[in-house]
């Protein structure tokens, strides 16, 4: 935690997503002074969700799993959790989905108390069979309206939903409903190796990131765009480097927009 906090500061990066597997052994006062002490505006936690389960006692224990998560918000001060939502091997898209509606309806008024706001993330239909039913933009939406929480919005990943021939009108829709909370960008490698661990560089794939950039900005977002890359290639190398090369080809591709 403390590599990432000093390596993004020192870059003047600005902000920061934590992800939960990095906290384990961490306290986490001393992790929130030292993004505090560094300057980095803390955007969110990675991740809460998979709410599905097939039996009721696995979905109560989503619940609480996705509590002590909302308590590591709150004391880090991070005001929005991320949700990969889940789904369950065997049941039907639908069962799944009014699964993670109702998962998320049973947390929302507690994440309001507490100053975290809710942001389902929807994936790339690969992972509707087992990460989550919530598999584009439009049915993100629809369960955005559905729930008709104030405190639920949605965090875009363009890994994601670039496929989406309408996603100019999704992106709208979105941000008509007040939903359009955070933007993850990275690159989709056609002939990647792996289904989870090879996401590329922004430039390094087949993602009309410019495209998708005006998209937002005409939809009024104003936030941070969020790179997020896994990748065990460039994971498996040096991190300062890896930094690097992320700034290299985000002023590549942003720096005239």
């Amino acid at each position: 935690m403390s590599e990432c906090i000093e390596g993004y500061a020192r870059r003047g990066i600005g902000g920061i997503s934590i992800w939960r597997e990095t906290l384990e052994g961490e306290d986490l006062c001393q992790v929130k002074q030292q993004m505090k002490d560094a300057g980095l505006e803390g955007i969110s936690l990675v991740r809460g969700g998979f709410f599905t389960g097939a039996t009721g006692k696995e979905r109560r224990d989503a619940l609480e799993v996705n509590r002590q998560a909302l308590k590591e918000a709150e004391i880090l001060e991070l005001p929005s959790i991320v949700l990969v939502c889940g789904a369950t091997v065997g049941q039907t898209p639908g069962e799944n989905y009014a699964q993670i509606r109702d998962g998320i309806g049973a947390i929302a008024d507690e994440a309001e108390r507490m100053g975290v706001r809710l942001l389902v993330e929807p994936l790339h239909p690969v992972y509707a069979g087992d990460r989550s039913a919530i598999s584009s933009l439009k049915v993100a939406n629809e369960l955005c309206e559905e729930l008709n929480h104030a405190n639920v919005g949605i965090a875009l990943d363009v890994y994601h939903v670039w496929w989406e021939h309408d996603l100019a009108e999704r992106i709208e829709r979105c941000a008509q409903g007040g939903w359009l909370d955070t933007y993850h960008i990275c690159d989709f490698k056609p002939d990647q190796s792996h289904m989870l661990l090879d996401r590329g560089i922004m430039g390094e794939g087949c993602v009309d990131l410019r495209g998708i950039d005006r998209m937002m900005s005409e939809a009024g977002f104003g936030g941070r765009r969020e790179v997020e890359i896994f990748s065990s290639k460039w994971w498996a190398r040096d991190q300062n480097e890896f930094l690097d090369e992320i700034l290299n080809a985000y002023h590549e591709i942003y720096r005239t927009l």
